[in-house]
Parts: C-alpha cells; structure tokens; sequence
C-alpha cells in the first residue's frame, strides 16, 4: 500500500512536471481465472496500482509536452517532441501559397502545426475549405466523420475552427488516421494535424485543447 501511494505521489508530480491531461482511469479487469480480493484494502492497493500504471503509459516520456509557437504568429499549442521547421509553396485557394511549418514524430504518430497568410481576408474561407480537400485527396481518404466544433481561445469565429477526422492511406498504401483542425487569425489561416495508424484520444486531447491565441509580440522582440 505505501509503495502504491508513493508511485501515485511521484506520478502526481510526473504530471505537474510534463503537463500531462489524463482521464478515465480504470482498474485493470481481474482475470476470471483469480480469487477476488479478501478486503477492502487489498481491493485499494490493486485500484491504485492500475492507476498508476495507467499514469505510466499517459505520461511516458514518449510524450514529452511542451509550449511552442510558430515564427510570426499568436498562435501557442503544446508538442508532445522537439519540432523542426520548414516552409514550402503550395496551391490552396487557387493560388500558390507559401506555409511555414512546425513537426515533429512521438509514439508512432506525426504532429504539425502549419500556417498560410492570406493576401485577400475575403478568400479565408475557400482557402480553409480548400485545405481540407487537399488533406483529404494526399491521404486518398476513404472515409471521414462530419466537421465538429472547435473551441480556439483567440480563434476568428467566421469561418468558425473545425475539427475533421480522416481514414486514409500512406504512399506505401497502409491505412492511416488523422485529426485535423482549421481556423483562422486576422489574415492567416492555419492546420494542426495528427496523423498515426491509431491517434490515441487522450494524446489528440491534449494537443488540440493546447490550442490557443495569445498577445501578439511587441514589435522588435
């Protein structure tokens, strides 16, 4: 029991630390083939230990959480690696459209966060729509869920952010899922995404609740 509540405590500031969000803990399911507990204390000490196991897996090191912003943005999410940097022309809205882009690979999944600027605030709109076709044609998608509801502190609320799941394939023609979220700031437009054979749902909550618009940085700094 004292060694149950000591790895509780110190997988407690394992979350302070990494700033992990973890929810629905449960008890590893007893095997029909054990005896059940003889008291209430034993039945404790199993709870406990479950959960703790189940904090080790949510917050492995695999995962390692941190603030990043891409360069000339308000925007701030959370990254679960290091991330590199690159920028590349692409068509979107009918015009070729430079993105800058942050990513990086943690437990078997790819995150991004990428950003356009838009010449034209009226073309927002069919840019963020043509975005989402784009991201749906490179992954051959061959099914998706209908565009939820995104809350982004700071986002622009027309068009309002929305959050698109996708099943594809890779080039070598694995099947791969993504969550895409897109939304808007002044004239810029952006893509969060993660792509992995199975996105984890405690993993895609944490980075996309990250999300949010903080003051911009004063000029010169």
């Amino acid at each position: 029991m004292a060694r149950a509540l000591a790895l509780a405590e110190a997988l407690k500031q394992c979350v302070r630390r990494n700033r992990c969000k973890v929810s629905g803990l449960r008890p590893f399911p007893r095997p029909a083939s054990a005896p059940a507990p003889k008291s209430s204390m034993t039945r404790l000490t199993l709870f406990l230990t479950a959960s703790c196991l189940s904090l080790l897996l949510a917050c492995s090191p695999t995962f390692n959480w941190r603030d990043a912003r891409p360069a000339d943005t308000a925007l701030a999410a959370l990254m679960p690696c290091k991330p590199d940097q690159a920028t590349r022309s692409v068509p979107l809205g009918g015009q070729t459209t430079e993105l800058a882009m942050l990513g990086c690979d943690a437990g078997g999944a790819t995150f991004a966060v990428a950003v356009a600027t838009v010449a034209d605030p009226s073309q927002i709109a069919a840019v963020m729509a043509g975005w989402q076709a784009a991201t749906l044609a490179n992954m051959k998608g061959t099914g998706s869920a209908p565009a939820a509801a995104l809350k982004i502190p700071g986002a622009a609320q027309q068009p309002p952010p929305v959050l698109v799941a996708l099943t594809g394939q890779r080039a070598d023609g694995r099947a791969v899922q993504s969550r895409a979220a897109h939304f808007a700031h002044g004239r810029q437009v952006f893509q969060a995404v993660i792509y992995a054979d199975k996105i984890a749902p405690e993993v895609s909550e944490t980075f996309f609740s990250s999300l949010r618009f903080e003051a911009e940085p004063a000029p010169g700094r």
